[in-house]
């Protein structure tokens, strides 16, 4: 009998030159989405805590007074007139200063520490120094020169501030790193918590754009000067060395390629909106030569450079209409045609490892269209829509009269009341963007935007804004737009949903994103329906794909879709030689195996019972590269 189900396998292997997938039946409603996450943007308040090294997330200097008879102000706004060292570090401390009384030091906080771990923390530095600190820890003790210990047994609620008050202009302090004791040994080799690991890997792919600072990308807080800023070089980048990763240039791209090499994630991208042509061709080239062949990245051109909050948006109208004497939003496309020709151009024959992406506003037909129509066909691969819901002004306006009488399920009533209008705009870019471009959709973020209008008021209804987050009527609005979505969804391919975002505090003022509220929450006392919901749809009914000897670079492999719902595709762009590709239970039983395959080969999955399986791939160089499959 097991003989006869390998010949019917063995029958469904088929070659796929010559072969269209558009022609399959329709993926079942369970294969329809697959999940990735927005990553939020490092900053000393929040509560997605990716690193172990708290330095990367603290706040950006700023300087007290030295010897200062009545103690320094908090902030004497001096750190524009320091010298520093181009990783961020000062030259020395303390620093005089022409017109000031006392000489300078430099401080960083972390003004919100609910997401820490409670334990025992170290303070590493090198150089010749002295730091000092202030907050809600106790048993502070030096234990060396460059070493401290404390412990930060309630960080709920808590705050924490380091001074560097002595820094050798010979020997300066450098390399602060903040850490949860446990990382101490391994915080070099394995720079992401842990905790965030265990929650991130749920997901099929991960985008950067807050974590990149892709908003406002370099652009200092006076928005007259947003359109004037000058394009910037590769040069101008953050390093890996940088003291806080806290900047408006966000993390560094080695750690992104890290994330995704190390944890077999795919990736989205979103390139600066003032890079320049040469950062654009550099920036490709390191994902290009240092992402793994197997993992996918995503390309967009900036973040929502329609949205006037956004200094992009700013820059791109005064430089591509302002200056060129172009309508809006004509006039922004060609900044986009730029980076996805210059990304194309670096990747050449391996252009299928990238997806270009052309990110779309989904409440607005009209410049939807003006943007997509305007790019060259055939030079990008997706058009990208939310897939948020809200409520309408007319039905949050209801909610605002209730005031605090307001409950979770009033706000949960007006929000699906709400669903028919962002329905019609996502319809609306299917049917009239997508669908006559012959191009597929991608949602580069969504879920609940459930915020009050003006957005930053404190609402009248803010308790019951506050309670939904943790209500059961979240995890059924979510299943319920889930559904919706699964509608838009045609052909073998599974729609892309970038969830928005992975952790955050609750917020009535200004949104509460984060499907969790801390890394390290217990759900079991603090329901998260927004995970549970996402949780529950994530690869429901599909096999998920993982590499096992993912940092194995010898033979070059590439097993897609992720997950996979029906068909797997074996891809050999090395070309390399193949002696069997087999698959095996985890009995050792092998049920399929073909000799000198050629490839690429696709393989029916309908077949494979719910279990876990290994693909082998066997080089006729003996190596051998081993993937799970698992539903």
């Amino acid at each position: 009998m097991m003989d006869l189900w390998i010949k019917k396998l063995t029958i469904s292997v088929l070659l796929i030159a010559g072969i269209s997938l558009a022609g399959h039946a329709q993926l079942a409603d369970s294969c329809k989405l697959v999940f990735g996450t927005n990553l939020t943007g490092l900053s000393d308040w929040g509560t997605e805590l990716s690193l172990v090294d708290m330095m990367k997330n603290c706040r950006t200097w700023f300087t007290k007074d030295a010897g200062n008879p009545n103690g320094s102000p908090w902030d004497t706004g001096a750190a524009d007139s320091l010298s520093y060292r181009a990783d961020g570090y000062p030259t020395h401390i303390p620093q005089s200063i022409p017109g000031r009384t006392y000489s300078q030091q430099v401080a960083t906080v972390w003004a919100g520490t609910d997401g820490w771990q409670a334990g025992q923390y170290v303070v590493l530095f090198d150089g010749t120094g002295t730091l000092s600190f202030w907050g809600g820890f106790s048993n502070l003790v030096q234990t060396s020169a460059n070493r401290y210990t404390f412990d930060f047994d309630n960080p709920v609620g808590n705050i924490l501030e380091l001074i560097i008050e002595t820094s050798d202009l010979s020997d300066p302090v450098h390399n602060v790193r903040v850490l949860k004791s446990d990382y101490e040994n391994t915080y070099l080799t394995e720079p992401f918590d842990p905790v965030f690991i265990g929650k991130i890997k749920m997901f099929k792919s991960v985008r950067f754009m807050g974590y990149g600072s892709t908003n406002n990308w370099g652009c200092n807080d006076d928005w007259t000067s947003w359109g004037m800023t000058a394009p910037a070089g590769w040069d101008e980048r953050v390093q890996p060395g940088y003291y806080t990763y806290a900047t408006n240039k966000g993390a560094p791209y080695e750690l992104m390629i890290k994330l995704m090499n190390d944890y077999d994630l795919d990736g989205w991208v979103c390139v600066p909106h003032i890079a320049n042509n040469d950062y654009i061709g550099q920036m490709a080239q390191m994902f290009h030569e240092q992402l793994e062949p197997e993992r996918r990245l995503t390309v967009e051109y900036s973040n929502e450079i329609w949205n006037w909050m956004f200094g992009q948006t700013i820059w791109c109208y005064h430089n591509g209409c302002e200056l060129q004497n172009k309508t809006w939003p004509e006039g922004i496309v060609s900044f986009i045609q730029n980076c996805m020709d210059i990304w194309t151009n670096v990747y050449g024959a391996d252009s299928a490892r990238i997806k270009r992406v052309v990110g779309l506003q989904t409440a607005w037909l009209d410049v939807s269209q003006r943007i997509a129509n305007n790019m060259r066909p055939g030079s990008f691969d997706a058009v990208a829509p939310t897939f948020y819901f809200r409520f309408t002004d007319e039905l949050e306006a209801e909610l605002d009269t209730l005031g605090a009488h307001a409950t979770a399920a009033d706000v949960a009533v007006r929000t699906r009341l709400s669903f028919p209008v962002e329905q019609t705009w996502l319809q609306n870019i299917k049917t009239q963007v997508a669908e006559p471009l012959n191009l597929p959709m991608a949602f580069y973020e969504g879920g609940q935007h459930l915020t009050p209008n003006p957005f930053g008021e404190e609402p009248t209804y803010a308790q019951a804004l506050l309670d939904i987050q943790r209500d059961t009527a979240m995890y059924h609005l979510y299943n319920e737009w889930f559904s919706f979505i699964r509608t838009l969804q045609q052909g073998p391919e599974p729609l892309t949903l970038m969830n928005f975002a992975l952790a955050g505090p609750r917020s009535a003022r200004y949104g509460s994103w984060g499907i969790l509220e801390t890394m390290n929450q217990d759900t079991a006392m603090i329901p998260a329906p927004k995970y549970r919901a996402i949780a529950e749809n994530i690869h429901q009914g599909c096999f998920s794909v993982t590499k096992v000897d993912y940092k194995e670079r010898s033979a070059r492999f590439r097993v897609q879709p992720n997950p996979a719902c029906r068909y797997l595709v074996v891809e050999n762009p090395d070309h390399e030689p193949v002696e069997s590709i087999s698959i095996i239970e985890t009995t050792g039983k092998i049920v399929f195996q073909q000799n000198n395959p050629s490839t690429p080969l696709q393989i029916d999955l309908s077949l494979f019972p719910s279990s876990l399986y290994l693909l082998k791939i066997k080089t006729r160089s003996d190596k051998t590269v081993t993937y799970k499959i698992m539903k």
